[in-house]
């Protein structure tokens, strides 16, 4: 249980009335909880999981191995085995190596944990988590190329800014068609309140979308929907916040839809986002 506050006297009050009601003791400062490490210094709080990476690097036989430059090959496409049935119908035997499909999974389930404080291997994890059921040779060559990545900084996590002007910003982006199996898009968020890193997240849209615009403007209301998410959380906690907040996005045509009132034929199918989107800016 972590217990913690601005208030020194509250706090010790709070942990001797735990005390009265649970069989429990103090372990000083936060330095470790549940595979996350903490440094604490005038600067902020460091949070990393060197410890928790260094394990899985050894875990899967990489201690020795040079470390990669990037998560995952801009260029690799990756299918399923349905998909490779499909296309070698007509052939007589589809070939694709399976693996151990207990491995796979475990070993996604690790790199997905550390998702906590590596922000830049959450696209190449939402990839690679599309494959659990039926993994792959291949797929398990671009997992283990993620943990040759993480080998690269393994101490490298999420800075917790001490200096904070309360101010929440938003940066939405979308990757249009990406997937090689559904032509689905992906939609990628961070949000930091002031300098600190609070949220973020890769994720496959659920449709498929013929306009980059819509794809772009469905990023946009994934992202809103966040912050109302954790302006409301703030807002119970007593967090004085900045207002409004800040959204970044680099589609024109997003934006302009946005801020336009007017409907036309071209932006029906997203009416619900766009009514979504326009409240919360009133």
């Amino acid at each position: 249980m972590l217990v913690t506050g601005s208030n020194l006297k509250l706090i010790e009050e709070t942990k001797k009335a735990l005390q009265s009601a649970f069989k429990m003791k103090g372990l000083g400062e936060l330095k470790y909880f549940l595979g996350i490490e903490f440094s604490i210094s005038i600067v902020g709080i460091l949070m990393h999981q060197k410890k928790y990476t260094l394990d899985l690097i050894a875990e899967v036989g990489m201690t020795a191995v040079k470390p990669a430059t990037t998560p995952i090959d801009a260029n690799i496409k990756l299918t399923a085995k349905l998909y490779d049935d499909h296309v070698n119908q007509k052939q007589e035997e589809p070939h694709y190596p399976l693996i151990d499909q207990a491995a796979y999974q475990k070993l996604i389930g690790k790199l997905l944990y550390l998702d906590m404080k590596s922000p830049d291997i959450a696209f190449s994890t939402q990839i690679l988590s599309q494959f659990l059921n039926q993994p792959k040779k291949s797929h398990m060559e671009v997992a283990l190329r993620v943990v040759k990545y993480l080998k690269r900084q393994p101490r490298e996590g999420i800075l917790l800014s001490s200096q904070s002007d309360n101010q929440i910003t938003a940066f939405c982006d979308a990757d249009w068609a990406v997937c090689a199996l559904t032509r689905k898009s992906v939609t990628g968020y961070l949000i930091k309140m002031g300098k600190s890193l609070i949220s973020w997240k890769a994720k496959k849209q659920t449709t498929v979308s013929r306009s980059s615009t819509k794809v772009e403007y469905r990023s946009m209301a994934s992202t809103v929907s966040e912050l109302v998410w954790l302006l409301g959380m703030l807002k119970e906690v007593e967090a004085e916040m900045k207002v409004p907040v800040q959204v970044y996005s680099d589609s024109k045509a997003a934006i302009q839809i946005a801020a336009n009132l007017v409907y036309h034929e071209r932006i029906k199918h997203i009416e619900i986002d766009c009514h979504f989107i326009r409240e919360r800016l009133q």
